[in-house]
């Protein structure tokens, strides 16, 4: 239950945050198509009707107030509220639902958004929404139905669905293989090895399990994501250990190629991920279903 003396109008609020935001009265008057006496003026209002001073007013510009700040931020977050629940309403209007997405960058576009068809051929009426997450969040405080999610099963307030597990395996281009003359995993000591820079230690590890000892497996250039470590691999500047869900287009052009068959498969997983409260929501049990038999079928890993 919320009172309606604690509610300034919007209006004041818009002018406050798009302040906030640029500092500069005449930069917010722009945005709003606005004068810049109408923000000034909106904003004073609000200042009076919260009895204290948002902003310090130093020549053209103005500062936020330590109080100013943290309001600030709580009514871009509300904003952003207010614009999420008007996209989830004129979604809704077709009479079918609407289903926001977290998900790792590589992941859904390498696996997720090809196979994604299928999904929506079976529920047409559904709209899904996507960004790009790379780290476990709260779901209380962003507007996320699920997410997926690579590491252990561990997310605080939420359940996880287990997809599958990575396997990578050592690529490079036909120029590059040809170049270096690759022929045994010996060979790979001689050449550059492309890093992972959130798995420094993979190539070591795929060493280890071929059982070839004395390779310096951590130097070479570092990459922060498989993409661009596949862009490079494809570009002759190096080997790569790749999950082979990642590079299925690229080895089928003929433009990477497998060196060895021996894969590395990873302890952690995938997972969906999605908040205990709506575990038993409808959309989101299709979406579940769907995924995990995709998943099962057609591991991103292999």
């Amino acid at each position: 239950m919320f009172h309606k003396t604690f509610l300034p109008p919007m209006a004041d609020l818009l002018a406050f945050e798009a302040a906030s935001r640029h500092a500069s009265i005449s930069r917010a008057a722009e945005e709003l198509h606005l004068t810049q006496s109408a923000v000034s003026r909106q904003i004073r209002q609000l200042e009076q009707q919260l009895g204290l001073a948002l902003f310090h007013r130093v020549r053209q510009r103005v500062v936020l107030t330590d109080v100013g700040r943290v309001y600030a931020a709580d009514v871009r977050a509300a904003l952003q509220q207010f614009s999420g629940a008007t996209q989830k309403a004129m979604a809704l209007s077709g009479g079918g639902g609407l289903l926001n997405l977290a998900v790792l960058p590589t992941l859904g576009t390498r696996w997720l958004i090809p196979r994604l068809g299928d999904f929506t051929g079976r529920h047409p009426q559904v709209t899904v929404n996507f960004a790009a997450r790379s780290e476990p969040f709260d779901f209380s405080q962003q507007p996320f139905d699920a997410a997926i999610h690579f590491g252990a099963p561990h997310w605080a307030g939420a359940r996880c669905e287990y997809l599958m597990h990575e396997r990578t395996v050592p690529v490079c281009s036909p120029a590059f293989q040809r170049a270096h003359g690759i022929r045994s995993v010996s060979d790979l000591g001689a050449v550059v090895l492309l890093q992972q820079s959130t798995r420094p230690t993979q190539w070591a590890e795929w060493f280890a399990q071929v059982g070839t000892a004395g390779v310096p497996a951590l130097r070479g250039p570092r990459f922060e994501q498989f993409a661009m470590i596949a862009q490079a691999a494809v570009s002759g500047l190096g080997a790569a250990l790749l999950p082979s869900f990642l590079v299925e287009a690229e080895i089928g052009a003929g433009e990477l190629v497998v060196l060895f068959p021996e894969a590395l498969t990873s302890s952690d997983a995938y997972y969906l991920v999605y908040p205990e409260s709506r575990a038993e929501a409808p959309l989101l049990r299709a979406f579940r279903d769907w995924i995990v038999a995709q998943a099962h079928t057609a591991p991103a890993g292999g």
